[in-house]
């Protein structure tokens, strides 16, 4: 028997332009969806700081200051970082995030990704968008360092299926 190891990754042809059809206004709108769903995994989480906040006389309620942005690294961590690389407003939105290179994303690709767009972002706004109407596929800065890319998950399925 011929003992050969088969890759799992699918080829995809990431210049087949209809993977990025409308992808930077699902983007828009799933980081609108994510960022309310964020908003409301805060509401538990404020309500335990606040519990520990009365428990240790005051010092618990200085995890406040860090609450929107840990809940918020560990919901990338968790979606984008998962096995759909796509948090839950990418999902809604039809889009996800994939490497160039084939390999899935991880968590840690996820949380310095996310980063990199809070520090563009603090740095840009409202311009970090600017980037994606010049480069190809409709790339954003952090992707562009991260060499990913943001496509359409009906397209994708279409095409890799073709392969």
């Amino acid at each position: 028997m011929h003992n050969a190891s088969y890759s799992t990754e699918k080829q995809i042809n990431f210049f087949d332009q209809r993977l990025y059809t409308g992808v930077r206004t699902r983007r828009i709108f799933a980081f609108l969806i994510d960022y309310v769903l964020i908003f409301l995994l805060c509401i538990p989480v404020a309500i335990v700081i606040a519990i520990l906040g009365v428990l240790t006389l005051g010092f618990g309620w200085t995890l406040y200051a860090v609450m929107f942005p840990l809940v918020a690294l560990f919901y990338v961590y968790k979606t984008l970082g998962g096995p759909k690389q796509a948090t839950k407003g990418m999902q809604f939105m039809d889009i996800s995030l994939q490497k160039l290179d084939g390999s899935p994303v991880d968590g840690a690709i996820a949380i310095i990704h996310t980063v990199l767009f809070w520090c563009f972002n603090a740095l840009l706004t409202p311009f970090i968008l600017l980037a994606s109407l010049f480069l190809s596929q409709k790339k954003t800065l952090h992707d562009l360092l991260l060499n990913t890319v943001v496509v359409r998950t009906d397209q994708l399925e279409l095409i890799t299926d073709k392969h």
